[in-house]
């Protein structure tokens, strides 16, 4: 495990960034379900829905048809979040409530990561848009809803339209990130190299550090995968992101990941 990434994690400089790999820990449905109830409940044959366009694209023409995601969001929150579903069970979410980590940052909608502090009473202050700003408390960790919460469906970036707006990265979320990250590394778990919102992410703000003539003092940033990979390995490294990889290969991505954070949080004591 590099030096860096533990001193920056001892230190409180080191903020967490969660993505969809987390998420699927706890049977969350993944981007083709979603597409796929899109697809029967506007009529349409699954397979050929998906020939018609991005995922953004087709949840775009649910919202044009239907007026609103409501009900698409609705249906998510209640599938994916059913009482068969036990945080309890989440050994990652257990690791994750029990860190140091003062700040996380996730592109998840879904509220297993609230559940999670609340479950193990550990205070928390959850930020999905400008107003929340204002409940900001020391020594509270903050969650902050980067694509969206369940709470709030003008929030969610769902479909084409949202998403786009949320490639210009000037919300309030998006001028916090970077007043975050000065002088701070991030650690992103759950994310892999297909993954449009992390490879977008890292470009703009390495542009970000680049415009302001700062890329040599830019703070180094790791993201965990589960196994290594060269092609990713080259791409993150230009957007200095270090790769990192177990030193025991495993084939799946949720043990992989608890043997990480369970060696990441023991480097505290």
């Amino acid at each position: 495990m590099h030096d860096q990434l533990i001193n920056a994690y001892k230190e409180g400089n080191l903020i967490l960034f969660i993505g969809a790999g987390i998420s699927r820990n706890m049977d969350v449905p993944d981007w083709n379900s979603l597409i796929d109830k899109i697809a029967l409940e506007m009529g349409f044959d699954p397979d050929e829905f998906k020939s018609y366009g991005t995922h953004w694209d087709l949840a775009e023409y649910y919202r044009i048809k239907t007026g609103s995601i409501g009900p698409l969001r609705s249906w998510m929150d209640r599938e994916w979040h059913s009482n068969a579903k036990e945080i309890s069970s989440s050994k990652i979410h257990e690791l994750i409530v029990n860190s140091a980590f003062n700040i996380i940052y996730t592109t998840n909608y879904d509220r297993w990561l609230e559940i999670a502090f609340q479950y193990y009473n550990k205070p928390y202050t959850k930020i999905c848009s400008v107003a929340d700003l204002t409940q900001l408390k020391e020594n509270v960790t903050q969650i902050i809803k980067f694509h969206g919460d369940f709470d709030d469906d003008d929030s969610i970036v769902l479909d084409a339209t949202s998403y786009y707006e949320r490639l210009e990265f000037e919300t309030p979320l998006d001028i916090k990130l970077r007043s975050d990250l000065l002088g701070k590394s991030v650690l992103f778990i759950g994310y892999g190299l297909s993954d449009i919102n992390l490879r977008i992410l890292f470009y703009k703000l390495t542009k970000l550090w680049k415009k302001n003539n700062y890329a040599t003092t830019q703070p180094k940033s790791y993201i965990f995968m589960h196994k290594p990979n060269p092609v990713q390995k080259l791409v993150f490294e230009q957007w200095g992101i270090s790769v990192i990889t177990p030193e025991e290969e495993s084939d799946s991505p949720k043990e992989a990941t608890e043997k990480f954070l369970t060696k990441l949080n023991k480097k505290l004591s």
